[in-house]
């Protein structure tokens, strides 16, 4: 079916991000897989390459184009070549947001410059140990000093993507208790420097897969957060959250989508090229009905995305639909890419087939963002049930 969610200026950024992976990040990627994380010198060249400065407005560096078009590209290219770029997608698709709904003026020519060029990297930390989706339940603080010009935080998050390499993170900490009305009240968003007095970076989390992109524990003892880097309101942090999260899960859905095409599309050439009892894999009855099957079930996640994707750049993407979206992509992509991975036979579980990666990395998107369970639980509300 014909697609018209992309024009000529997205295919033209396709083929750039294409050239693009294979000259700078192929020839490498095993290298950084192997190291858990991509190096720090390759943000540069995504803020060179104009990647993170997309949507922010033209005075501070970057383009001023308000689409997420671009990010689908990204999405769709780096599943094809089945590689990731490190945590950047954190530093634009979650911390850019925030940055721009949120900052002031001021704040926005200290922050966004070094934002677009890749000098600063920024991430996010919500998550602590034992809160997981209930937010609420956080226990990081962050109280007022007795002059009135800093705020003092402690506490400590976990599962944080580009923790290790951030140089700035949107802290979530308790400024005030919640309420017996509203136990959401009294969390705020802070700035902070990673180079703080008393912020430190635990330990790199191994995990099942999303290898190259670095996931990390933060710590913070007596951490001192100058008033000015206080983001938004005091105590409504809880409800700049909800605000973001139709675009987080859009991010997420939209990556499912295009991790299961990418999964059709190394299983067909896979099949095409293996051969046993003296024919192509792709000549027996069950291997075209398994990738017809596939290929039907990402037809219909890329419409879902697609659609999800136009809602959201024209503002009326509502949580129940992004959560809807979320739930039937990351679905369709695990069902997708376990059946691809089958057709590989043993050598689909070798790490050094793409679909292997891609079978550890598409595992987390029915977690992360809220689960699919939440998911349910929001679309079920949404119905009135």
């Amino acid at each position: 079916m014909r697609r018209t969610v992309f024009n000529e200026d997205h295919e033209a950024f396709r083929e750039t991000i294409r050239a693009f992976i294979e000259a700078e990040v192929v020839p490498v990627y095993d290298e950084w897989f192997a190291a858990g994380q991509a190096p720090r010198d390759f943000y540069y060249k995504l803020g060179e390459l104009g990647i993170f400065g997309i949507s922010v407005p033209e005075e501070f560096g970057g383009a001023g184009m308000e689409t997420h078009k671009f990010e689908a590209v990204l999405y769709e290219e780096t599943s094809r070549a089945g590689v990731m770029f490190g945590g950047s997608g954190v530093h634009v698709l979650l911390a850019l947001p925030y940055l721009k709904m949120l900052a002031t003026d001021e704040q926005k020519k200290r922050f966004l410059p070094k934002f677009v060029t890749g000098e600063e990297m920024w991430a996010i930390a919500m998550t602590e140990p034992g809160t997981g989706s209930d937010l609420a339940g956080m226990k990081t603080t962050a109280k007022l000093s007795e002059d009135g010009s800093h705020y003092v935080l402690n506490g400590a998050k976990t599962f944080i993507t580009g923790g290790v390499h951030a140089d700035k993170v949107i802290v979530c900490a308790r400024t005030a208790p919640p309420t017996a009305e509203d136990r959401r009240h009294g969390i705020s968003l802070f700035c902070v420097d990673t180079k703080s007095e008393g912020y430190s970076v635990g330990r790199k989390l191994d995990k099942l897969g999303l290898k190259v992109s670095d996931t990390a524990e933060l710590a913070f003892v007596d951490v001192k957060v100058p008033v000015e880097d206080l983001l938004g309101e005091e105590n409504k942090g809880f409800y700049y959250l909800g605000h973001n999260l139709a675009s987080e899960r859009w991010g997420i859905a939209y990556g499912a989508y295009a991790q299961a095409a990418a999964a059709v599309r190394f299983a067909k050439q896979y099949v095409q090229e293996r051969t046993v009892f003296g024919k192509p894999v792709a000549h027996f009855q069950n291997t075209k009905f398994e990738l017809a099957a596939c290929q039907a079930e990402v037809d219909a996640a890329q419409a879902v995305a697609d659609r999800a994707l136009e809602a959201l750049d024209a503002g009326e993407l509502t949580p129940a639909e992004a959560a809807s979206a979320k739930l039937f992509c990351t679905e369709v992509a695990h069902r997708v890419i376990d059946r691809c991975l089958q057709l590989h036979g043993g050598y689909g579980y070798m790490n050094e087939y793409p679909i292997a990666r891609l079978y550890a990395d598409n595992r987390v998107n029915r977690i992360y963002g809220g689960t699919s369970e939440i998911m349910k639980t929001i679309i079920a509300k949404d119905m009135g049930l």
